[in-house]
């Protein structure tokens, strides 16, 4: 059977879409479906259901894909180290959300970089769930880091931790509203306190809410800044209060630069997922980060 047109179908199967497949092997889309055609008549059965948006792996589609793309994997990280050259470094290619990433998971895997024998390279993506996976699913990262837990068999998760989410603003907002308030009065008590979020949705705030108060947010976002970050430097500066992952305003709250305006029983979580195509942590510089990474999240929770 040709490698190649394996190659092209563990592709098409990993990004669902015949299209996207040809963007990504840098082929056009007539001969992405002509390489899928002659390889579905060397097995004599249909691999993919073809639909308006995309396609869908048959059985037998997904059951080649799960024996065919560990073996291809490994073939191309053999292709990117060289043979008989061990003073090259392997690439470890990570995706995932900004903060936690830059936060978290990169200062804990910069301590495998290097050249002890074991270390590799390191390159990071940002981006947000839907498109670590996707990325992941295409070949483009080894390891992605999300907050929902992928579907399917293509990709293998395992829980990294979770993140507390804190109700937070600056102590002059604070002393306003009066820390016990939203105990008491519930989210009456914060009705016309400025919000800072990442988006206008308010995703953090209105997670918070529907766990704790059982409610929605009832003022807009006043600052909205796209990374958690900026949300933490523009509650510090009393822009408003915000929502904010206790890993991320934990410093900030022991300086005092920041209160706490509620201590709920059971505080919002939101679990963060290491996430694998299945087979790669065959490869020894993937399950090492892989390991490392969850061993490491034993302190982060």
């Amino acid at each position: 059977m040709d490698l190649a047109l394996l190659r092209t179908f563990v592709t098409v199967h990993r990004a669902g879409s015949f299209t996207r497949a040809a963007a990504l092997l840098g082929l056009s889309q007539p001969a992405v479906t002509s390489q899928i055609r002659t390889l579905e008549r060397q097995l004599g059965r249909p691999l993919f259901l073809r639909q308006a948006r995309g396609v869908t792996p048959t059985t037998i589609g997904d059951e080649l894909a799960h024996k065919a793309a560990p073996h291809l994997d490994a073939l191309v990280e053999i292709a990117e180290t060289g043979l008989g050259d061990d003073s090259s470094l392997r690439t470890l290619h990570l995706a995932g959300p900004p903060e936690f990433t830059a936060e978290r998971a990169l200062p804990a895997l910069t301590e495998l970089t290097g050249e002890d024998g074991q270390g590799f390279a390191l390159r990071a993506s940002f981006g947000n769930a839907e498109e670590a996976l996707e990325g992941l699913a295409a070949g483009h990262h080894d390891l992605a880091i999300a907050t929902v837990r992928p579907r399917g068999a293509l990709l293998t998760a395992t829980p990294l931790c979770d993140e507390e989410h804190v109700l937070v603003a600056a102590p002059r907002w604070a002393d306003q509203i009066g820390t016990g308030a939203p105990r008491r009065k519930g989210a009456l008590a914060l009705e016309n306190v400025p919000l800072v979020e990442v988006h206008e949705s308010l995703p953090f705030v209105s997670r918070y809410w529907a766990s704790v108060f059982d409610s929605r947010p009832a003022a807009p976002g006043t600052v909205i800044v796209p990374d958690l970050r900026a949300v933490l430097a523009c509650a510090v500066a009393g822009a408003g209060l915000a929502v904010l992952p206790r890993y991320l305003c934990g410093a900030a709250l022991k300086r005092v630069e920041l209160l706490a305006l509620h201590d709920p029983a059971v505080p919002p979580l939101r679990t963060y997922f290491l996430v694998a195509r299945t087979g790669t942590l065959a490869m020894p510089h993937i399950a090492r980060a892989h390991e490392w990474l969850l061993r490491a999240a034993v302190d982060w929770c």
